[in-house]
């Protein structure tokens, strides 16, 4: 079995034993949590579209390992083709969940992991690779769902690994057995853990010999005895324990992060991908971020087209639709929204082949591209709440508008087109304040600054991948100078 149904994707996530706290409390069943279940939803999407033939050459791709074919989540990049239809992908399902979708984290890792492990082999002579790939085969038949996992607590930043008060801060092998390792250590802000059947685990930052029992990368499935996962809050989330789907805003879907402890962990050898390679954490780093930071010139144009409708309908039902200013606006998001999308299909276009075979995109442009990403959604939001009004954070809730005394205040009050339902635009208006303010507003406003590193990260590889030198040279040139 290469795809599973969202059905079928469900039923899986059930037979697993994870350990997840919401509010302080243990959850028997995460699947049917009223606060996990819309992230699930949003994952049920990535399978159930596989399934649709005319989504077919986006979602699904022929192994280059077996010949089946299978998800894209699961696949290594063959081609500079491969990852345009990656970003392509990404912004059908942003368009689909207006939500995170969760598994490009675990793909970004793969790819990452494919091709910095090949290289450790053929410097190293270790067989990391070998074993990656028959990770990556058994998700890709299995077609599972994985979560990557890179960023470390950190604890004080101005400190290496190895020179924290607290060894913890970042993840550690603490024992080396005969047939495995043993890690300690947790990994923060991590997206769709909970919907997920493993985790790939990767070191953070580039590491010091002093740091090699931080050098670690391998894949364990997410039950796995000591991993211990404690949800994260965001805005509104207890609206969605509430009666009624209006005051959710997005009313299927969502995304989630959560903190996850690994308590004295136990990894068999033949999950391991790193271990005290040190000076190969470098290169594993640069390759995620690049490979995550191109993925949002995909997802977050893909909520942010849904954002854009959103802002366009509310005008529609405000009866502003023809000012000349909100037009205005309308085309300012528009503009911003593709410059997002022309970053991605450009770093992916201008994908190239590593030693491994893989493909990897312009590492300058894809950071150019998370830069874009840390400005523009928020450019685009502060349009959206410009032109929704501020009735889209002051309305009154479903209750009142379903109260026998109340409700017909609401109904008349909240009006805007007379043609137009109340309802339908109180519906318009509360999206918009998931989107921007919501619980939503985790994966595209706040994660846009913050996922795949900080607008810093991104500055300091423009900076690396620059070639000032040859831009120096290109003056001389024209000037004859010597």
């Amino acid at each position: 079995m290469a795809l599973m149904t969202g059905k079928e994707y469900v039923e899986s996530l059930r037979k697993m034993n994870m350990e997840v706290y919401v509010f302080g409390k243990k959850v028997e069943c995460p699947v049917d949590h009223p606060i996990i279940r819309p992230s699930l939803n949003s994952v049920i999407m990535t399978y159930d579209l596989a399934q649709k033939p005319e989504y077919e050459d986006l979602m699904t791709v022929k192994s280059h390992i077996t010949g089946e074919k299978i998800n894209r989540f699961t696949h290594i990049h063959q081609s500079p083709e491969d990852l345009v239809n990656k970003v392509k992908m990404q912004r059908l399902l942003g368009q689909k969940t207006a939500s995170c979708f969760q598994r490009c984290v675990g793909m970004d890792a793969f790819n990452a992991c494919y091709s910095t492990t090949y290289d450790m082999d053929e410097k190293l002579g270790t067989n990391y690779h070998e074993k990656l790939k028959k990770f990556l085969v058994y998700c890709q038949e299995k077609d599972l769902t994985v979560d990557g996992a890179m960023t470390d607590p950190k604890g004080d930043r101005s400190l290496s690994p190895s020179a924290q008060a607290d060894p913890d801060m970042f993840l550690h092998i603490i024992e080396k057995r005969e047939d495995g390792i043993v890690v300690r250590g947790a990994k923060a802000h991590q997206t769709g853990i909970v919907n997920s059947h493993e985790v790939l685990v990767m070191p953070t930052i580039s590491m010091t010999e002093a740091d090699k029992e931080y050098a670690v990368a391998f894949a364990v499935p997410v039950d796995t005895k000591g991993i211990k996962i404690i949800y994260g809050r965001q805005s509104c989330d207890t609206r969605k324990m509430e009666d009624g789907t209006l005051d959710r805003g997005n009313p299927k879907f969502g995304g989630h992060e959560a903190l996850v402890v690994f308590d004295d962990v136990f990894v068999p050898n033949e999950r391991i991908f790193m271990c005290g390679e040190f000076e190969f954490s470098n290169s594993l780093v640069e390759r995620f971020a690049g490979f995550h930071r191109q993925s949002y010139g995909g997802c977050k144009v893909g909520v942010g087209d849904v954002l854009i409708g959103a802002t366009a309908l509310i005008a529609d039902y405000n009866g502003t639709k023809k000012a000349s200013h909100v037009k205005d606006k309308i085309i300012e998001m528009t503009h911003l929204n593709e410059t997002l999308y022309c970053a991605g299909i450009a770093c992916s276009s201008e994908g190239h082949k590593t030693a491994s075979g893989s493909y990897e995109i312009d590492l300058l442009l894809a950071n150019v591209c998370k830069q874009n990403v840390t400005r523009f959604p928020y450019e685009i939001a502060r349009l959206a709440e410009d032109i929704a009004g501020g009735i889209f954070v002051t309305m009154p809730s479903e209750a009142d508008y379903r109260s026998k005394e109340v409700g017909h205040y609401v109904e008349k009050y909240l009006k805007g087109v007379a043609t137009i339902p109340t309802y339908d635009r109180m519906k318009v208006l509360r999206l918009i304040e998931n989107l921007t303010l919501g619980t939503a507003a985790v994966g595209y406003r706040t994660e846009s600054m913050h996922g795949a590193g900080s607008p810093q990260a991104q500055r300091i590889m423009i900076s690396r991948q620059s070639n000032l030198e040859n831009k120096k040279q290109l003056v001389r040139d024209i000037l004859d100078i010597k």
